[in-house]
Order: structure tokens, then C-alpha cells, then sequence
């Protein structure tokens, strides 16, 4: 995987800290980089870390997946942040702060630190990118999101992915390092925006993944994904993010292939909730995080706090918080009066929490 374009400023060294899927696509696309003298990715589990180092595989989170030979593993935060240029962040949510945390004694001012956590720490309702700024100051920060299958980005199926930030440094140093023939890295410069969007799109993948569950077809997962996509838009204005944002790759993009694919996580929550399994069967038989199950929680209760309709939401919240049947959800969202298709061009009717989506 030859890059294709010159690297703006010598990236020697990029350290990638989180032992799942796409932490693991990551690094092995910058492993291939022959601009990039070293990536190490830092994980806790030694047996992993010795797969990677020894048989260039990561069986458990990317089965069937050969890994650059070039990538290499630690177990030692230190041997893996120490005079790295770009440092990405692939850890889940409630683990972000704690690892960030432990790792900001090892990191140094200029520093590049690009999350890939689609999702929402608590308590505060906080985002990564507020995370690593608050934990690593000095540093430049960033996220990396968008319609990205770990598995088809390690097997190098082409795909694009966007990276936003304010330092326009940063941007071209990751569109350097990952970008190749398989992978486009597009830039942006609304963080909030970006990665609003790749944390909403979770509640809406498990809905998805609820309807195909029960064969409800394709005109519903139409309606599920555009009509997500409203209440996606109208959060982000009220949090105060560009709802043009959500019309690109992290946004519609992200939306599109999370809902139709059973490679996603949350899909497959969905999937297996619309078969009437439990949530905590189905969060330990996954074997990886699902944000959206989290997402969902937090994310209702704010929009209940802030007025604002989200009914799809508050449907799933109602199934995993209040053991609501979903057939009863179903026949609830589908009786719900009915309003504007397009809010920014037809108002919508009444109040922002009107019955109606």
C-alpha cells in the first residue's frame, strides 16, 4: 500500500495505543508506510502483543487478517509514546480518560494526538477530543471518522475516512501517513461536528440492525436511516455543531454502512435484540465494545434534558433501559404524528419536542 503523496513534515515514528479492530487496521496501514520508520501500538494484553510481533496476526479482534511485518507491539506505554510524532487513540470510551491520562507523562509539546473513538465518556457528557486536550495540553489533537470497517480496511477493500481538526498540520500529516491506495483521508476542520456524527450513528445502527432482525425490509431501513439522519442534524445544531458536516463521510456516510452492514458492532446488537436476546448476553458474547449501547443511555437523557425530539432514540432507549417490547415501540414510533421530511428547508410544526419525526 505505496502512499500517494509526499509527507508534509518527517513523520518517524507513530504510535497507535488500543489492541482492537480498528486501532489494529490503523496501525498496520501506517506500518506499510515506508515514510514511517516505526509504528508500535501499544496494548495491555501480552499474549496479543506477542501474535503481533511473532506472526504478524491480531486473531482476536481481526481474524483471518495478515499485519504489516513492520508493526510492532509493547505492552509499555512509554516504549510506545516516547518520541512519536502522531499518537493515535483507538480505546474505548469509559477507558479513554485513564489511558490518555497514563500516557500524557510520556508525551511532549507539538505532539500529534488523533482519537478513533466513535462514542461518549461520562460523567459530563464528554467527547474525546475534549478528553485529549484537557489530558495532553501542548499537544495538537484531532479525530479520525467515518465509514470504516476494520475488516475491509485491513483486507484494503478502497475506502475514505475524514480527519478533523484546527491544525491543518495535523491534517496533513495523517492524510500522509494513512492515505494510500486503499484508503483516502479526507480533511475537516469541525471537530465537533465530525465526531458528534460518529457517535450518534451507533443508536441508529442498532435500530437497524433491530429491523432486519425481524424482516421488516427495505423501504423501513430507508426510513430508519434518513429519518436518523434528521435527528442526528437537529442534536448537532442544538449542541451546537455544523449540520453540513453530517451530510459527508462522517456523517451520512458513517450512517449508511454501520446501518446495512453485520461487520458493525452495533448492527449486530441490533440484530441480536430484534431476535430477543438480552443486552448483557449480547455485550459479552460480542467480545468487543459497542458504544452505541452507552451512546444511547446518555444521549436520550440529554435531549430529554434539552427538549429536544428524538423519538428513534428514545425508542431504543425504552427497549434497552425499560425492557419495552419492541414490537410496542415499533407501533408507538409508527403512530407518532407526522411532520416536516427536510426541517431546514419546512420547518418543522410547533415546539422542537412536537410529537413527530
Amino acid at each position: 500500500m505505496a502512499p500517494d503523496k509526499t509527507m508534509p513534515a518527517p513523520i518517524s515514528k507513530v504510535c497507535i495505543l488500543g489492541g482492537g479492530s480498528f486501532g489494529t487496521a490503523m496501525a498496520t496501514i501506517a506500518a506499510a508506510n515506508p515514510q514511517v520508520l516505526e509504528t508500535i501500538q501499544w496494548i495491555r494484553d501480552g499474549d496479543v502483543v506477542t501474535e503481533i510481533n511473532t506472526r504478524h496476526s491480531n486473531e482476536k479482534y481481526l481474524p483471518d487478517t495478515a499485519l504489516s511485518p513492520d508493526l510492532k507491539a509493547t505492552t509499555f506505554l512509554e516504549e510506545a509514546v516516547r518520541d512519536a510524532e502522531l499518537v493515535m487513540v483507538a480505546i474505548p470510551s469509559e477507558h479513554f480518560q485513564a489511558v490518555c491520562g497514563d500516557a500524557a507523562a510520556f508525551a511532549h509539546p507539538g505532539q500529534f494526538w488523533i482519537s478513533l473513538t466513535k462514542g461518549i465518556a461520562q460523567p459530563g457528557f464528554q467527547f474525546m477530543s475534549g478528553i485529549l486536550a484537557s489530558t495532553v495540553p501542548g499537544c495538537l489533537t484531532g479525530v479520525l471518522s467515518g465509514p470504516n470497517l476494520a475488516r475491509e480496511v485491513a483486507a484494503q477493500v478502497p475506502t475514505a475516512t475524514v480527519i478533523a481538526s484546527e491544525s491543518a498540520a495535523l491534517r496533513a500529516a495523517t492524510q500522509a501517513v494513512l492515505g494510500c491506495d486503499s484508503f483516502r483521508v479526507y480533511e475537516n476542520s469541525d471537530v465537533f461536528g465530525v465526531e458528534l456524527a460518529g457517535a450518534l450513528k451507533n443508536i441508529y445502527a442498532i435500530i437497524a440492525g433491530m429491523a432486519a432482525a425481524l424482516s421488516l425490509g427495505e423501504n423501513t431501513k430507508a426510513m430508519l436511516i434518513t429519518r436518523g439522519l434528521a435527528e442526528m442534524s437537529r442534536f448537532a445544531v442544538r449542541m451546537g455543531a455544523n449540520p453540513m458536516t453530517f451530510l459527508g463521510l462522517a456523517g451520512v456516510g458513517d450512517l449508511v454502512v454501520t446501518c446495512s452492514s453485520p461487520l458493525s458492532r452495533n448492527y449486530r446488537v441490533g440484530y441480536s435484540l430484534g431476535q430477543h436476546e438480552s443486552v448483557e448476553s449480547i455485550v459479552s458474547s460480542l467480545g468487543q465494545v459497542a458504544e452505541g449501547v452507552n451512546t444511547t443511555r446518555l444521549v436520550a437523557e440529554r435531549a430529554r434534558a434539552m427538549g429536544i425530539d428524538m423519538p428513534l432514540a428514545f425508542g431504543l432507549y425504552a427497549i434497552l433501559y425499560e425492557q419495552v417490547p419492541v414490537d410496542k415501540v415499533l407501533r408507538s414510533l409508527m403512530a407518532r404524528g407526522q411532520n416536516s421530511d427536510v426541517e431546514f428547508i419546512l420547518p418543522r410544526s410547533g415546539s422542537d419536542a412536537a410529537p413527530g419525526n
